[in-house]
């Protein structure tokens, strides 16, 4: 598995086809494997004629995990994603991120537009003004003995979650933490690189609504997706088609 550094921290990411570059960006307490090359995203976006990139967040998979809250402010996290770009020589890519990648997505998009050609941010909505739903919830489930007495079902789906991909819950503690960046409505309407948002449908508890969201950023384009939630949204079908139809308008 290919790795590099920046910011002492060792990133590992995987560099897999070839195309325009679309590099990809998992969630909170998944990694890369788990949330784009087991739900066939990493496969479509080949075939499409893409080269696909993706990466572990510090804290996630088989990067570094520090446990001081300090090293995931918003600048670190992001930065570990155009440091990659840089490492690999591509000046501009399209992107493709998930719940904490939609954020970080949002943050490139709005503060590196230079770098990113499109965004399409999954698993977001109006929590990107508010902050994550059920934060202090999902931090206490993560410390907690084990997810048999968690009784907040949200904050408990986390927990397991988090041991079934074999994550560092002390990592995932102060990721949580330390990743405290929102954006207010009116950074949100001065984004200028093409924008596309897929929500599930019974995603209110984490997302939050997200048409409103959508209205609010100039041409941005709104999918949801009926019947799925947070967990649940991320393989289905409605969600890579409308990246790739996007993918087809936006992001050559």
């Amino acid at each position: 598995m290919p790795s590099f550094q920046h910011d002492n921290i060792d990133i590992a990411y995987i560099d897999d086809g070839e195309g325009e570059p679309i590099v990809l960006v998992h969630g909170f307490a998944s990694n890369k494997e788990i949330n784009w090359v087991l739900p066939g995203w990493t496969g479509a976006l080949k075939r499409a004629g893409r080269r696909v990139i993706a990466l572990d967040n510090r804290g996630h998979g088989q990067s570094s995990k520090p446990h001081d809250p300090a090293a995931y402010d918003m600048q670190s996290m992001a930065g570990d994603t155009l440091a990659l770009l840089d490492h690999l020589k591509i000046e501009r890519a399209d992107y493709l991120g998930y719940s904490m990648g939609g954020r970080i997505g949002m943050h490139l998009a709005l503060h590196h537009p230079d770098r990113i050609r499109s965004s399409s941010l999954g698993g977001i909505g109006a929590s990107i003004i508010t902050g994550p739903g059920r934060r202090d919830q999902i931090i206490a489930a993560l410390e907690a003995r084990s997810a048999a007495g968690i009784t907040d079902p949200v904050a408990k789906q986390f927990r397991v979650f988090a041991e079934q991909t074999k994550s560092d819950l002390a990592a995932l503690i102060a990721c949580m933490g330390g990743l405290r960046v929102e954006f207010t409505e009116k950074e949100l309407a001065s984004n200028k690189v093409p924008m596309l948002i897929v929500r599930g449908g019974d995603d209110d508890d984490i997302a939050g609504p997200a048409a409103e969201i959508a209205r609010i950023i100039p041409g941005c384009e709104y999918i949801e997706v009926p019947h799925r939630n947070h967990m649940t949204v991320v393989g289905d079908q409605v969600f890579k088609d409308g990246v790739l139809a996007f993918l087809e308008k936006h992001g050559q």
